[in-house]
This record gives structure tokens, C-alpha cells and sequence, in this order.
């Protein structure tokens, strides 16, 4: 029962997703879609992430770069008059697959601590270099004239329009790495996870798959920060903090490793628990941070683990 459960938790969790706005009317609707919004776009995120931890055993600690990476592709480039989504997203894709494909060839040198210490450093020099853009704000971040339009028209003004297309785009990004790791890809990636020279010794090389895996998790995590600036009308370079890559992370393990609609999962828990815990303390990070590590400590498998055999 539990197998078939996690079989079908996926078409569930994405048929909830599609039914927010309808349900939203119930209530504060343009609260909750505000809310959802950022569940669907960090579990892009974070998704993307789960490709490289849950199936490569790539614990990368700057994964909020390629957020950064297209948030200030949307704010630099409207600030120049291009607002066009589909420029913006070509833009932000092709600029983290450049950063990945040029960090990447350092960084999957290494391993373990290694590789975590030099993902978190490639992230802090572009937040660093975030901070140095004194024309697109510094500091004090950047906030959009509006949100991006599409051929010319302004349809993401809707909050409801952006939901659609944040969770259209959620569910792409879900196939595609759905298929990748199903492929022989995958099977290589997770067999240089589990033994890397075995699988030299029978003939592949895994360098070059992680790289590609690193890179397609960049550009998703671009796409996600193109989304999250015009969600939040707003760019900042505390969105590609150390902060936010050990957000993702912590999504990542809460949701279950290795099964990318978890990280969907986690990303809902964690804002989720985040919201209601800030309505009761301003200090609520005191009460959050041993949450999470307990939530991890006693919660094996991730939340998605822990439905599967409770039923």
C-alpha cells in the first residue's frame, strides 16, 4: 500500500497544487497564492538541487547563485527596457549553464567537504559581486517598475496567471528530471554516487555527467529566480545568500532525498512552518532551527518517506 501510495503522491501533490487558486477563494486568497507561489517556485529550486544531492551525492552549498543569477537577469536587464519573459528566461538559463559549466569544472574536482566549501565560495563571490552593483541597487536590492510581460502583454500581472504558469513550469522541470535520472544518465549518476571507480572501471567516466547535472540543476534554479523576482517584484542579493542554498538543502532533506517531488514537499513544509511560526514571535528562527534538525534526525526517509510507511 505504501509503494502505491508514493506511486501516485506525485500526480497527487501536483492535482492539489493545480486546485490552490480555486480553494484560495475560500480564504485570503491573495495571501494563500502569494504563499503557494513561492512553494512552487523554491521546490523548482529545490528540485533541481535534489537532482545533484539525491542522485549524484552532490551536497552543493551555493545553489542559491543560480537563484541570484536570474533574479538580476530579470532586474538588469528590465532596467534596460527588455521586460520580455522569454528574453529574460533565455538570458537567465544560458548565463547559470555558463556559471555552472565554469564553476563546475573546478568544483567537481573534488569531493565531500571539498566540494561543499567551493560551491559555497563561487556563491558568496557572486553575492559579493551583488552587493558591488552599486546601478542595480547594492545592498539595498533593486525593486521592478512590474513584472515581466509576454510577446509585448502584460499577463503575469494576474497573481493567479503567474501561479499557473510558476506551476506549468514546475511540472516540465519535473518530467525532464523524471526522465534524466531514468535514463542512462541517471543510472550512471547514481552509480558514481555509490562507487566512482567501479563505474570508471567499467567504462564511464564520471566527470562529465555531473557536470551536465550540475549545469541543467543551475539553469533550473536560474529559471526559478527569474520566476521569484516577479513574484516579489523585487531583486536582492540575499536571495543568493548562504542562507537561502542552506534553505534549499534543509527542503531538500525534509521532502526525502532522491525522489524530486519531495523537495516539493519540503519546500511546502518548510514556508509552511516558517509562516505560522513568525505570526507567534519574532524570534521564531530560535524555535525553527531545532525543529528542522529534529525533523531530520527523526524523520528518515524525508516526509516522503515517513507517509509511505505510514500507511
Amino acid at each position: 500500500m505504501g509503494l502505491l501510495f508514493r506511486a501516485w503522491l506525485p500526480i497527487l501533490l501536483f492535482g492539489l497544487l493545480a486546485l490552490v487558486p480555486l480553494l484560495a477563494k475560500l480564504g485570503a486568497e491573495g495571501f494563500i497564492i502569494s504563499l503557494l507561489t513561492r512553494v512552487v517556485i523554491l521546490g523548482l529550486a529545490a528540485m533541481a538541487l535534489d537532482l545533484l544531492i539525491g542522485f549524484g551525492g552532490l551536497v552543493s552549498f551555493g545553489h542559491a547563485a543560480f537563484i541570484g543569477i536570474g533574479a538580476y537577469s530579470v532586474g538588469i536587464l528590465s532596467s534596460h527596457g527588455q521586460e520580455d519573459l522569454l528574453v529574460q528566461l533565455a538570458v537567465a538559463a544560458a548565463v547559470s549553464v555558463a556559471f555552472a559549466l565554469a564553476s563546475g569544472a573546478i568544483a567537481l574536482r573534488t569531493h565531500g567537504v571539498y566540494f561543499i566549501m567551493i560551491t559555497l565560495a563561487f556563491g558568496q563571490m557572486l553575492f559579493f559581486l551583488a552587493t558591488s552593483l552599486a546601478a542595480y541597487g547594492g545592498d539595498d536590492g533593486l525593486t521592478l517598475s512590474g513584472r515581466s510581460t509576454l510577446a509585448g502583454r502584460p499577463l503575469l500581472k494576474g497573481d493567479v496567471t503567474l501561479y499557473y504558469l510558476s506551476l506549468a513550469v514546475l511540472l516540465l522541470a519535473y518530467l525532464l528530471c523524471r526522465r534524466l535520472v531514468a535514463s542512462r544518465f541517471g543510472r550512471v549518476l547514481r552509480g558514481a554516487r555509490e562507487n566512482e571507480i567501479r563505474m570508471e572501471a567499467i567504462g564511464f567516466e564520471p566527470f562529465p555527467y555531473r557536470l551536465v547535472a550540475y549545469a541543467v540543476a543551475g539553469a533550473l534554479a536560474g529559471i526559478a529566480g527569474v520566476l521569484l523576482a516577479n513574484q516579489s517584484e523585487f531583486v536582492s542579493p540575499a536571495v543568493m545568500s548562504w542562507q537561502r542554498s542552506g534553505d534549499l538543502i534543509f527542503m531538500v532533506v525534509l521532502g526525502g532525498l532522491g525522489t524530486l517531488h519531495g523537495a516539493i514537499i519540503g519546500s511546502a513544509a518548510f514556508l509552511l512552518i516558517e509562516e505560522v511560526l513568525s505570526h507567534f514571535t519574532e524570534h521564531w528562527r530560535i524555535i525553527f532551527g531545532p525543529l528542522l534538525i529534529l525533523a531530520v534526525l527523526f524523520i528518515r526517509g524525508g516526509l516522503v518517506g515517513r507517509l509511505g510507511r505510514g500507511l
